[in-house]
């Protein structure tokens, strides 16, 4: 009995060590309520470890002035550095309009061969649109974002159903129409 016990705690251990980790980084501050929800969020979401890590500056340095706005894989660049640990996912979160070159903007990049990625809360705001904001909104959006990027990471890639969180988001009517949930399909992908 004794060795069933201990045979027991020891196949189990494993499974804990295992958990994905993923580190909220935000850049400036970002309110700690929306840090909080998220960390929350993406923990039962992933079933993960998620903490938030130091905040860091705004990155000047990706900052192209002839846009108004910041280059997303710059950052994701620079986020190498401070990551400690391969196995640890990284998603910044930053409060400045992205861009990557073949696009307006984007609510977020992902880096899965690094384990990096990057939202923007920005463009999620309805103040953006000149409309009263909506807390409970904003923070659907930013869950739904946080989840896709982190959905890349664990490299899935774009679903063709709508309703899906790794759908492509073309305009925030897409972001708003999709769950923050994986499909079943995405599910099976990553489990």
């Amino acid at each position: 009995m004794l060795i069933f016990l201990f045979f027991l705690m020891n196949f189990h251990m494993p499974l804990a060590e295992n958990k994905m980790e993923i580190e909220i980084i935000p850049f400036e501050l970002i309110e700690t309520s929306v840090l909080d929800y998220l960390k929350m969020n993406l923990a039962e979401v992933f079933n993960a470890r998620v903490s938030v890590g130091e905040a860091q500056l705004v990155p000047e340095y990706a900052y192209n002035k002839k846009r108004g706005q910041y280059f997303s894989s710059v950052i994701l660049q620079n986020l190498l550095k401070i990551k400690d640990d391969r196995q640890k996912k990284i998603l910044a979160i930053i409060d400045r309009d992205l861009y990557v070159p073949q696009l307006n903007f984007v609510f977020g990049e992902a880096d899965p061969s690094h384990g990096v990625c990057i939202i923007s809360l920005t463009r999620l705001h309805q103040s953006y649109y000149g409309l009263s904001e909506d807390r409970d909104l904003f923070l659907k959006r930013s869950l739904k974002e946080a989840v896709h990027e982190i959905g890349h990471l664990v490299h899935l890639g774009h679903c063709p159903l709508p309703s899906c969180v790794m759908h492509f988001s073309n305009s925030l009517l897409d972001t708003d129409r999709k769950d923050y949930h994986f499909c079943s399909d995405c599910r099976k992908r990553i489990s």
